[in-house]
């Protein structure tokens, strides 16, 4: 199959616009999902960074489910004839604080589609713009690259990816397990298979293990820095998947201190010290 990026460039520039209320259960549960200090949350409290990814789920109704859990495409995202969808990477401007209880609107645009030659055949590379804020004020500017690919074939061993750096100022070690996956999962309405179906996620798409969802990784970075760095609020933020983080080892998130101008290097490794997620932040 070769696809061409010019077969779509109608969903160039198509966008959707929503709106949601930052209720606070669904902060609750993430809060005690990542086994936060604080649990509860009252109306008025700023959101975590990356934290509003819990809000603006549009579920697609149980008819319109493809195999692997995702909705069927062809609606905002386009159609593309590749049956693996993962999360490859995000980069943030942090305007304004969000604060539980709030009304916020989003805009959803599709910036860019481009096709590469990877290791598995053909890639396609989606990047969405979302402008997400209130009373026509932006409080967060985010553009999100989803990856199409074919499915891994079973059994095949993967090659192992750089090696993260050796040392780190601060890190963090995770447990994941399914439990962990199965929250999130549901705290983001993700009905991706991947994430907690051992027998599809090996079966159907050769991997060894559930895999550990991509944004839960990246906000473990974010949270990381705010444990770190209390009181200080990050401007900026970006993230890119490198290597794919399982449910079968611990893993670890680590970084470095701020610079001069308040940059910081931040990532992911994985039990043998793989590269999993690089990250950049500023801190105001």
């Amino acid at each position: 199959m070769n696809i061409e990026a010019s077969s779509y460039n109608e969903w160039i520039g198509r966008s959707q616009s929503s709106t949601d209320f930052l209720t606070l259960a669904p902060l609750k549960g993430l809060a005690a999902t990542l086994d936060k200090k604080k649990v509860d949350f009252s109306p008025g409290d700023k959101l975590p960074s990356l934290w509003h990814w819990l809000y603006f789920l549009d579920p697609a109704k149980q008819s319109n489910l493809a195999n692997d859990g995702h909705a069927e495409r062809g609606n905002f995202l386009p159609p593309i004839p590749l049956p693996g969808r993962m999360w490859g990477g995000s980069r943030f401007e942090f305007h304004k604080p969000l604060h539980a209880g709030e009304e916020i609107q989003r805009k959803s645009t599709i910036k860019s589609i481009a096709i590469k030659e990877g290791r598995s055949g053909q890639l396609a590379f989606v990047t969405v713009c979302h402008e997400i804020g209130k009373k026509g004020e932006i409080a967060i500017s985010e553009e999100h690259d989803i990856v199409y690919r074919n499915h891994a074939k079973p059994n095949k061993i993967a090659p192992s990816g750089n090696i993260a750096p050796a040392e780190s100022d601060y890190a963090k070690t995770i447990i994941p397990d399914s439990i962990l996956l199965f929250r999130y999962s549901a705290l983001t309405f993700n009905g991706h298979r991947i994430h907690y179906d051992r027998e599809y996620v090996t079966n159907e798409e050769g991997y060894p293990g559930l895999l550990v969802h991509g944004p839960l990784l990246a906000t473990l970075i974010a949270d990381l820095v705010s444990e770190q760095f209390p009181g200080q609020n990050l401007t900026r933020f970006e993230f890119k998947a490198m290597n794919p983080v399982f449910d079968l080892n611990s893993f670890h998130v680590c970084g470095i201190n701020p610079n001069q101008n308040g940059q910081l290097e931040l990532w992911i490794k994985d039990h043998a010290d793989v590269l999993c997620m690089k990250a950049s932040a500023t801190l105001a």
